[in-house]
């Protein structure tokens, strides 16, 4: 780090328990007019901290997810909308651009790799589609949530993986090259079955249009992540910057569809909140831990356990909010995914530390 980013960090560190202490003397002081914008300002200065940390990194995603929500809700009047145009709109076309960036990424190797570990990927895909599911479908009403936010839990558990995955497996230091196959995978089988599962699951909730949520989620997902598979073949070698740019504009359109996600629901949010949490937070933790055990079940080898577990609870809560902007529900059905988003990521970035700093057992052995 130069002297210039040190003394950045030092002076946004300061900053930061500045704001910290203010939010604190806030909260004490009941001085409601004040805990959100010294929130948002502690969160900002963390996640600007965090960019500038090399041994923050892992972090830094999440960080910035919170800075959305703070922003959200302490701001809400600034993301609803500009006269008769609702900010809501603009989240078809952010997903899509994430989703050409996920594309990007991807290359024909990726996908003819499912024949080369058919084992590995069609037990975590199978582990995806029957694990966050249902867990889902059993914190709904487990919660007694209302029938929309309970729909919106749901939604997220029938969800394929995000790039998030990705992401925590090279931190974990896991299988890497499964972990991109199977988010490939259960990305081009979302359009089928998440509808599906939502049917099954969330119908006597809301009401479910099985072909418009599958032309939705093919719209937003599918076709840009072919589109992009399409650039990757065909011009990414000319193209060699978009490596390091992709991955920021896909984390600058998450930070957006956070903050246009809080503000509408923010209501919402205030009396939901710490319920949503909690479920998520059992959510996600659930599909890490039988993700991991059902492989271990199968007899494969721990770095493969890990991998699917990583895949399995993390989900792609951003197709999630897409959807809910699309059935015009982001308050009620977008309010989980936004909320699954920093709970998923705080805690898989905690268990991808922890896995990078004690390597996988070989011949798949269980530690001792």
């Amino acid at each position: 780090m130069t002297g210039a980013a040190q003394s950045s960090y030092r002076g946004l560190l300061a900053l930061g328990v500045v704001f910290a202490a203010a939010f604190v003397v806030a909260l004490v002081t009941e001085s409601t007019s004040w805990i959100g914008p010294s929130l948002t300002g502690c969160c900002l200065c963390l996640a600007l901290v965090a960019s500038l940390s090399p041994k923050l990194q892992s972090v830094t995603f999440t960080l910035w997810i919170a800075t959305g929500v703070a922003l959200g809700m302490s701001f809400p009047s600034w993301f609803i909308g500009v006269q008769d145009f609702k900010f809501t709109r603009l989240f078809v076309p952010i997903l899509q651009i994430i989703m050409f960036g996920m594309g990007t990424t991807l290359s024909v190797a990726d996908f003819a790799r499912v024949f080369k570990m058919p084992g590995g990927v069609l037990a975590g895909v199978a582990c995806q589609f029957t694990i966050m599911p249902l867990i889902g479908f059993a914190l709904a009403y487990a919660f007694a949530l209302p029938p929309e936010i309970a729909a919106g839990l749901i939604l997220v558990g029938v969800s394929p993986s995000g790039l998030a995955s990705n992401v925590m497996a090279y931190i974990a230091k896991a299988n890497l090259a499964l972990s991109v196959t199977m988010t490939a995978a259960s990305t081009l089988l979302a359009p089928i079955v998440t509808p599906l599962l939502m049917r099954l699951l969330a119908g006597q909730l809301i009401e479910i249009n099985v072909p418009g949520m599958m032309w939705s989620i093919t719209k937003i997902v599918l076709i840009p992540v072919l589109a992009g598979l399409v650039f990757h073949h065909l011009f990414y070698h000319r193209f060699k910057w978009l490596d390091r740019a992709m991955p920021m504009v896909s984390m600058v359109g998450i930070f957006i569809m956070t903050v246009l996600t809080v503000a509408p629901g923010r209501d919402n949010l205030l009396q939901m909140g710490a319920l949503l949490i909690v479920a998520c937070l059992l959510h996600c933790s659930a599909g890490f831990l039988l993700g991991y055990f059902a492989c271990r079940a199968l007899g494969m080898d721990q770095l493969t356990c890990r991998t699917i577990s990583l895949e399995v609870g993390l989900q792609n809560s951003g197709m999630a909010s897409g959807i809910a902007a699309e059935l015009k529900k982001v308050a009620t059905l977008g309010l989980a995914p936004i909320v699954f988003g920093p709970v998923m990521n705080i805690t898989a970035s905690t268990i991808a530390n922890w896995w990078r700093t004690h390597p996988a057992e070989p011949c798949g052995k269980l530690p001792a």
